[in-house]
């Protein structure tokens, strides 16, 4: 029994050191961008960032700037590792059971709906209406990292449970891209897409363990979407959860291509978006606190998130009897929710999306989103210092 326990647990543990440890190399990501944002510096990093790039060969490629190539292209890496990781948590982890992940989706469901209202309230009929989507967001890597520096004694099972939360929000942040967040469609080449993508599951369900074979359907898939008008990362996604898994983790090609990917998407994809995408010009001209896109991003961010998380956990325990991840306290609990109100990485990405079109709005949501993040950082760190001190009383 305690072997199946370690075996079920590994995967976890392992995903959960990553991600707790890449949190500093992000923040030091996109602290040098708004160094260099807002140094001499700044129209040589800017040059670069769009500096155009061309790939192929003969007749055949593709050029884009820099920062086109990083959210379109390694970002599609990065949303292929959430895709395996999605899988594995409903095939080996916290969502392997109804009753295992009705308190994690449903948290996750609450803390992505009451920052969308409360964002979509504040910018109602104002041209920001449409970044409802930045909020919704969680970033598990600046997450898992706050609580391990300030909540040591925290209950594991509130650790498992905020990893399960975010991976739901992933989910829900890659369907509301998909959905809502591409440009107009062009079948042809969706279809092309799409085609490539079920031939990937094909090949699962044929237990095809031949990598090369996924990764050639995944460049066609990816390069269809780009054509379609569908954001290329979604392709990602969806190889992600093809890629096929055994009964045992350990063996499973699953297991095998998260374990060699997680250090790459940790530890150098999620820094170098940050490197391209932090960086924004502080200036007075376009920070304006009092604009309902700020208001927004921060109600969303700061309350929405937490009184969606710790509200749904709240209603689970008080009227279904669920109990609290970890039988943790009431402050560790809010204290979690808080921690959901960091963005970032998903929160900058969406805010690319819905503001392609406008330099000044895209700058003062990046700006927006990197004030709550700390704010709520900060403020889920301090809750879960109070909680320490009052036990340890």
């Amino acid at each position: 029994m305690k072997e199946t326990i370690r075996s079920l647990a590994t995967p976890f543990l392992w995903f959960w050191r990553w991600e707790a440890k890449s949190g500093a190399i992000l923040l030091l990501g996109a602290v040098v961008a708004l160094l260099l944002a807002n140094s001499p510096l700044a129209g040589a990093y800017h040059h670069v960032l769009h500096m155009p790039i061309r790939l192929g060969f003969g007749d055949f490629g593709l050029e884009m700037g820099l920062l086109h190539w990083i959210n379109d292209g390694l970002m599609a890496v990065f949303f292929f590792v959430i895709g395996l990781e999605i899988k594995r948590e409903f095939l080996y982890g916290e969502l392997k059971t109804r009753s295992a992940m009705m308190l994690p989706v449903g948290a996750a469901l609450g803390g992505m709906i009451v920052p969308a209202i409360l964002y979509a309230l504040i910018n109602f009929g104002t041209p920001t209406a449409g970044g409802w989507g930045i909020p919704m967001a969680t970033d598990i890597a600046f997450a898992l990292g706050i609580m391990t520096l300030t909540a040591r004694q925290a209950p594991l099972g509130l650790v498992v449970f905020l990893t399960a939360l975010a991976i739901v929000d992933d989910l829900g942040a890659i369907v509301v891209i998909a959905l809502f967040y591409s440009s107009e469609i062009a079948f042809a080449a969706l279809f092309v897409g799409l085609v490539a993508i079920v031939a990937a599951f094909l090949l699962s369900r044929l237990n095809v363990r031949f990598f090369l074979a996924y990764l050639v359907l995944g460049l066609i898939a990816w390069y269809a979407f780009l054509q379609a008008g569908v954001h290329p990362t979604i392709a990602g996604v969806l190889l992600g959860l093809a890629i096929p898994a055994q009964e045992d983790p350990e063996q499973s090609m699953l297991h095998v291509w998260e374990h060699r990917l997680e250090p790459w998407s940790a530890y150098g994809i999620m820094p170098i978006f940050a490197l391209g995408n932090a960086g924004v010009t502080l200036s007075f001209a376009t920070f304006d606190p009092g604009s309902p896109l700020f208001l927004g991003i921060l109600a969303g961010l700061c309350l929405g998130k937490p009184i969606g998380i710790f509200g749904t956990v709240w209603c689970f325990n008080r009227f279904f009897k669920v109990p609290v991840p970890g039988n943790a306290s009431s402050g560790q609990a809010a204290a979690t929710g808080m921690l959901g109100g960091i963005g970032f990485t998903m929160s900058i990405f969406i805010a690319s999306l819905a503001f392609a079109d406008s330099g000044a709005m895209l700058d003062l949501a990046k700006i927006s989103i990197l004030s709550a993040s700390i704010l709520s950082g900060i403020l889920g760190a301090i809750v879960f210092k109070l909680q320490s001190l009052r036990a340890s009383a």
